[in-house]
């Protein structure tokens, strides 16, 4: 049986900012109260490095009862034992990872408009992460701004909770729990915060 899908899931990168490794965010985050992180990470490196950075992430979550998600990268998932991908629309099919990966491995889609996510919401997936919500600045070609009134179309259309993204921060949250998103996936409200953990504890505190 597959576990529930985090609240918050905590983007980790290591470009944003430089003043923390991958683990090291998951350490502080984790340590805060995060149920979820998602290991990010967009440069070209061999798979042994993003296996021993997984598996140093995944033993923080574990300790923790948290979920440690591999975005991207089915096979360093299965080299680290990781639980849970998300994989957006370049990315290996959903329908060759769930071949490939445990029965019991979570599972994330992207979308980023209503059709998408009512094509993405067929497949077998335990949810979508859709957006970007509110635009977003850490990616190159990002798609359009989905904006409140589409995401809370999106949550009302499909039955599988939804992870909001895309530029979430402290001050929208509400509305976005108010368009029926399960969460939120934040990367630069927290991990470009001042004090990460202090960023992370907020976030749950108003996610709880």
């Amino acid at each position: 049986m597959r576990s529930s899908i985090p609240r918050l899931h905590v983007i980790t990168d290591e470009t944003v900012q430089s003043r923390y490794t991958h683990i090291e965010l998951a350490r502080l985050c984790i340590d805060a109260g995060a149920d979820g992180i998602q290991y990010r990470e967009k440069r070209a490196k061999p798979p042994s490095e993003h296996v021993q950075s997984v598996i140093g992430m995944c033993r923080i979550c574990d300790n923790a009862g948290a979920k440690l998600i591999v975005n991207d990268f089915v096979e360093v998932a299965i080299r680290a034992n990781a639980t849970a991908v998300h994989l957006g629309r370049t990315d290996e099919s959903i329908q060759s990872a769930r071949v490939r990966l445990p029965a019991d491995t979570m599972i994330g889609g992207t979308a980023n408009s209503l059709d998408e996510a009512l094509q993405v919401a067929k497949l077998d997936v335990d949810y979508l992460g859709v957006g970007p919500v509110f635009g977003t600045t850490s990616k190159t070609s990002p798609a359009p701004p989905l904006g409140i009134a589409a995401l809370r179309e999106i949550c009302q259309r499909i039955e599988k909770p939804v992870i909001a993204i895309g530029n979430i921060q402290l001050q929208n949250v509400a509305s976005v729990q108010a368009a029926g998103a399960h969460g939120v996936a934040v990367l630069s409200a927290i991990c470009c915060a001042k004090d990460v953990s202090q960023a992370t504890r907020e976030f749950c505190e108003i996610l709880a």
